[in-house]
């Protein structure tokens, strides 16, 4: 599950920095998804240790009277732009000297390499299914480290246009397993309905309006 709205009126981009909680509407978000998934076979709940992801985890596993875990391997993609703005038009983009971290974009040249997110996010995810064999495990973390781990699983390049990611606020990316092998994976928004427009999976950027600062 990626993890609901962040409260970031300044809109930064703020990747691992601590301090970044749900807004209002993020809280919505998990009661939400927490309702959808009350009567799932869920076993065990885990979460990065970024308090957005802790946030939209609790619910769930209150829903389920479980422990909350906390894997790092589910923590945001480092980003050598976190801290900055990044919108359309403006913030980090406009400054020459940060031309030089945007050479690769098959690596990427910016931030953690995609193929090493996979590494760990197949770590947890093999840790989650062994921690609910035989039941269902909810893994919360976040936009880039989902989309990437799932295009490898459906066997998909790992470089891709961000704005095409298929991870809306508070979605769920559902991984099956047969055994340790996964053999398909399924997709589903139970809080569409509360997800501005411009934050929905495909929707383009709009010069001037609100950004999307999150994953």
């Amino acid at each position: 599950m990626r993890h609901g709205e962040v409260h970031n009126p300044d809109g930064v981009l703020y990747g691992r920095k601590p301090g970044y909680h749900l807004s209002e509407l993020g809280r919505r978000m998990a009661d939400r998804v927490a309702e959808h998934l009350a009567d799932r076979d869920i076993a065990y709940v885990v979460a990065s240790p970024l308090e957005r992801a802790q946030e939209t985890a609790t619910p769930i596993a209150k829903a389920h009277g479980l422990d909350l875990a906390t894997d790092e391997r589910l923590i945001e993609a480092e980003n050598v732009f976190e801290g900055k703005t990044f919108g359309v038009g403006d913030g980090a983009l406009r400054k020459p000297a940060n031309w030089k971290y945007l050479t690769n974009p098959f690596k990427p040249s910016w931030g953690e390499p995609y193929i090493e997110q996979v590494v760990r996010m197949m770590g947890a995810l093999g840790a989650a299914r062994d921690a609910a064999r035989g039941h269902e495990a909810v893994c919360v973390s976040h936009q880039l480290p989902i989309w990437v781990v799932r295009s490898f699983a459906e066997r998909r390049r790992l470089w891709h246009d961000p704005r095409n990611r298929q991870c809306t606020l508070a979605s769920l990316t559902t991984f099956t397993y047969r055994g340790d092998k996964i053999v398909s994976v399924g997709y589903s928004e139970p809080a569409r309905d509360l997800v501005p427009k411009h934050l929905l999976a495909g929707a383009k950027p709009v010069r001037g309006g609100q950004k999307a600062f999150g994953a």
